[in-house]
């Protein structure tokens, strides 16, 4: 029996070494990251079976387990996968929010100041230094377009570049956590019996848990202790000790920007950044492909419809030199891009007021061509070029398109960075109108005449001398010196120049792209005249007309302003970063509480395990207690014998 007693309490005493040793070591891990609590694992020796009944043999130390639960930690890497695509995607949004909305450095002071540059030529408009003032905050406004833009082409650069650096640090992961695989499998083996390498699990379990602050992935436990890691559409990044790695080049739908996808020996096959939920390299896709292309966009339509309502108005009107005013800005051109193919596409801003503020892809199939519009993918089919969508006129430039050439449209997205001011003479602003109408001192009748306008058509034949209208006694109808078109009410009625024409108050007298109104009772013999604008220095009706473009309706089809436009894409990204910061906020707590649940089941407790230290103590000394009273035993019966 003394053999027996001894080896029971041998066997306890390594028991209780074996617990104070995992007690030590959770101890010793408290601070460290990703580390799971240890236990001791034990069980009853198989019993000795005697004439008097069944003896125990003492106990077995089996193995040291984790107190690990692969819930809570997929809970925490879940969570943790969102909080980080959110936490980036909001603190991109933030400085996109800052640059739009900054009460100084942002576009609408410039559009304030410009306009009331405008105005003040309006005002003053014989007044060179005004109309210096004005040139001068053109060219502010110019330069403010181009400021944003650029800073808004840097940050699509900074987002490729932490795109790219975002799938390194993915690769990295996957190949630790397969190389991991291969150390707990060689461990598993030399242990035998699927012993647990609990320190090499916790330090996949951290690997894990770091790629998905990287990006959305999931793992699943093979039966031989391998985890197999899978991106959120089905991609395997981790398959045993093989690691698939990704990579990210220059797109083929879009050459500024990055794609990612998987890297194969047949070379990249490209993910949809949809497939690519979670992490930061979520985040930033979502980004770059949502917020960001919008506001370059929308700026770039901004630009672009002031450009060209403004030269077009000023079109119509008169400079100093008598002269009809020229371009005032240079307008930027649509970006066309061939994706694939010989061919060139030819991108032309027909009606700036319907232009979208998205990008368009064409692509051909041999007999028709399809074009989807990015933001929402709609599509339309086409058998021929050229044609007009939403504003652009899309034609062939140069080369015949063949089947599987693809092109991509981006109509405003460079017009804030291309904008440019082309006029520099303060005497060029075309202030005046290129018309004046006038009565005859001679009239004796109440009859009256507009001021006149003209429409876009006028400058191809201005006006080069006067016209006269004569009425005839009685003053029911008169005639004029060119042919017309008369409208009254509805009805626009074409006569020759000669030609009696019935008067009616209220009458349109349209010819040569200028137009004017008569009303009142003329007299007969009355005479009015429409003549150039020569000597109009004081003149300022087409810079009232220039001013006014800040209020009307010039863009998305006529239903905002510029400053509407502006304060539109303000509020979107303002929403949308209040929004997201929100849900930052929340999936923050969310995490939070995730890794405080793991941590209150897998985390060390001091004082837990300092409970443990004394109960392994008195295990350890009670055991060595029991192996000194076998060794007791044993002498006393040596001693017998001796005797």
């Amino acid at each position: 029996m003394g053999t027996s007693i001894f080896g029971i309490g041998l066997s306890g005493l390594n028991a209780a070494q074996a617990g104070l040793t995992t007690t030590g070591h959770n101890i010793a891990n408290v601070n460290t990251p990703g580390y799971t609590r240890q236990q001791l694992v034990q069980s009853a020796r198989a019993p000795q079976f005697t004439g008097a009944g069944y003896f125990g043999q003492g106990t077995n130390a089996d193995t040291v387990r984790r107190i690990y639960s692969e819930f809570l930690a997929s809970q925490v890497r879940q969570t943790q996968a969102s909080a980080s695509e959110l936490a980036v995607r909001e603190a991109r949004l933030i400085q996109l929010d800052n640059l739009f909305g900054d009460s100084v450095s942002s576009l609408a002071p410039a559009l304030d100041d410009f306009f009331a540059g405008v105005n003040a030529v309006a005002a003053r408009p014989a007044d060179v230094p005004a109309r210096q003032t004005m040139l001068n905050a053109a060219q502010a406004l110019v330069s403010r377009f181009n400021q944003l833009g650029e800073q808004l082409a840097e940050m699509r650069g900074g987002t490729n570049t932490q795109i790219e650096a975002t799938v390194g640090s993915i690769n990295s992961y996957s190949r630790q956590i397969a190389e991991l695989n291969h150390r707990i499998a060689e461990s598993i083996g030399v242990a035998g019996d699927h012993l647990p390498a609990n320190d090499l699990l916790d330090q996949r379990d951290a690997l894990v848990q770091e790629l998905n602050q990287q990006i959305g992935a999931t793992g699943v436990l093979q039966s031989d202790g391998a985890l197999n890691v899978f991106l959120s559409n089905g991609q395997a990044l981790v398959v045993g000790e093989t690691s698939y790695a990704l990579r990210a080049q220059r797109s083929s739908a879009n050459p500024v920007d990055v794609t990612v996808g998987l890297d194969t020996p047949g070379g990249l096959v490209p993910f949809r950044t949809q497939d690519l939920a979670g992490g930061a390299l979520g985040g930033l896709l979502r980004y770059r492909d949502g917020e960001l292309t919008l506001g370059e966009n929308a700026l770039g339509r901004i630009a672009l419809v002031t450009a060209q309502a403004f030269n077009d108005q000023h079109g119509l009107g008169q400079d100093l030199t008598g002269a009809l005013g020229g371009a005032f800005f240079g307008v930027p051109s649509a970006r066309a891009t061939t994706l694939s193919g010989t061919a060139t596409l030819a991108a032309t801003v027909t009606d700036p007021g319907a232009l979208s503020t998205s990008d368009y892809q064409l692509a051909y199939d041999g007999a028709n061509y399809r074009l989807t519009r990015l933001q929402d993918g709609s599509t339309q089919t086409f058998a021929t070029l050229p044609q007009t969508v939403d504003g652009v006129s899309i034609a062939v430039g140069s080369g015949t398109p063949v089947a599987g050439d693809r092109f991509l449209i981006q109509p405003t997205r460079s017009a804030a960075v291309d904008l440019r001011l082309a006029l520099s003479d303060p005497a060029r602003i075309a202030v005046a109108a290129p018309i004046r109408t006038g009565a005859a001192t001679a009239n004796t009748g109440s009859g009256t005449i507009s001021a006149g306008s003209v429409d876009a058509s006028y400058p191809a034949t201005p006006l080069a001398a006067p016209v006269t209208l004569s009425f005839a006694t009685p003053a029911t109808t008169f005639s004029t010196t060119v042919a017309v078109e008369v409208t009254v009410g509805t009805t626009t009625t074409a006569y020759a120049a000669g030609a009696p024409i019935p008067y009616a108050a209220g009458a349109t007298v349209a010819f040569g792209g200028l137009r004017f109104t008569l009303g009142g009772v003329p007299a007969g013999g009355d005479q009015f005249t429409v003549r150039p604008n020569t000597n109009g220095a004081g003149d300022n009706r087409n810079a009232l007309l220039l001013g006014g473009l800040s209020t009307r309706q010039l863009v998305a089809n006529g239903t905002t302003t510029l400053h509407g436009a502006y304060g539109q894409l303000v509020s979107t990204v303002g929403s949308a970063t209040h929004e997201i910061g929100i849900e930052s906020a929340a999936q923050a707590r969310l995490l939070a509480q995730a890794q405080d649940t793991q941590a209150s089941v897998s985390g060390v407790n001091l004082d837990e395990e300092a409970a443990n230290l004394q109960r392994y103590q008195q295990a350890y000394q009670a055991s060595g207690k029991v192996m000194a009273i076998a060794a007791s035993l044993f002498q006393t019966v040596l001693g017998i014998f001796g005797n």
